[in-house]
């Protein structure tokens, strides 16, 4: 292996993170050749197959695992040797892998504005998805930070609570509980109700307070998607409950009413967490202490409504799962 290149094991991760040396190739701007060859001369140097083809398909190899796991460790260290001597020059730059639950989305975009205007030398990648992707992702420590709205279930895990995530009771502006006070919860019995899809934490803050005060509703529709849960509701299919997040570019001046219905909204929190005992990159930490001290302000442009009441998270405060 001491005649194996850095270059060499460039071209050997991007062809077993995408199981094709034509992709590869395209990746590294590259010809399907040169990486063919590349990888040739790096399974020589091994001593051992790498990869073995099953119909179009590379697949890795005991010995390509290992080599694998050793390529993401050399290239982590290498991007945190960068960002440190970046960082001791008084710059901060790098990437930071973000990952989020869909409903995030809503308000992500207008943190990491600011983020990048104060640090222009840090690239973002965002993925948006959902809590079951998110948990794969933890358990194989894909991505840097994790922001969520429920506590997950893995016990490895630090979770730091920045920001409110009220959830609320949205109906269309003509809905005949729109303009009125104080509602009590036993209105929405035999209500015409949009759900989340099964699994979705929304959905089961729902069924809890609606178990709890043995309310009945008329489950009209299903969606795992709160935009269309809102088409819906503007179309006149029901009313359901959302992130007060979701509405924060329509507010309630349109098509939308907020509903004051006893015992909403219900309280939650949005989380941002790593792995226990990850060493964050300085990028990843200059992002967390940025959420965690820049709460205050978020709460009060996101959601005018609660401003005082959204949560100040320390950083000392975090809770670990571990």
């Amino acid at each position: 292996m001491i005649h194996a290149t850095l270059h060499q094991l460039k071209v050997f991760e991007a062809t077993a993170r995408h199981g094709s040396f034509t992709r590869a190739a395209e990746e590294l701007y590259l010809t399907q050749p040169t990486v063919s060859i590349q990888v040739k001369q790096l399974t020589k140097a091994v001593g051992l197959p790498l990869f073995e083809q099953i119909g179009k398909r590379l697949y890795l190899t005991e010995a390509g695992q290992k080599l694998l796991a050793t390529c993401q460790e050399i290239f982590n260290g290498l991007e945190q040797f960068e960002m440190s001597v970046a960082d001791i020059k008084g710059m901060k730059q790098g990437q930071l892998k973000l990952a989020v639950i869909t409903t995030a989305k809503y308000f992500v975009p207008r943190l990491l504005g600011p983020f990048c205007q104060r640090y222009p030398g840090i690239d973002i990648s965002l993925k948006v998805t959902n809590h079951q992707r998110i948990q794969e992702s933890m358990s194989t420590n894909e991505d840097d930070l994790y922001i969520i709205s429920q506590t997950p279930e893995q016990p490895d895990l630090t979770i730091h609570p920045f920001l409110e995530n009220p959830l609320i009771v949205l109906g269309p502006t003509g809905h005949p509980l729109a303009h009125q006070q104080n509602v009590p919860i036993d209105k929405l019995n035999d209500e015409q109700f949009i759900m989340r899809e099964p699994g979705s934490g929304t959905r089961k803050a729902v069924e809890k307070i609606f178990g709890d005060n043995d309310i009945k509703v008329k489950v009209r529709l299903e969606l795992g998607s709160n935009e269309a849960i809102k088409q819906a509701i503007a179309g006149g299919l029901g009313i359901s409950v959302l992130s007060q997040h979701t509405i924060i570019s329509e507010g309630t001046t349109g098509e939308f009413a907020i509903l004051d219905i006893e015992g909403f909204p219900i309280e939650r929190h949005w989380y941002v967490g790593h792995l226990a005992g990850k060493q964050l990159s300085v990028v990843a930490e200059t992002f967390l202490n940025y959420l965690l001290e820049e709460s205050p302000a978020m709460a009060k442009k996101l959601l005018p409504g609660l401003g005082a009441a959204a949560l100040i998270a320390e950083p000392e405060k975090a809770i670990s799962k571990a």
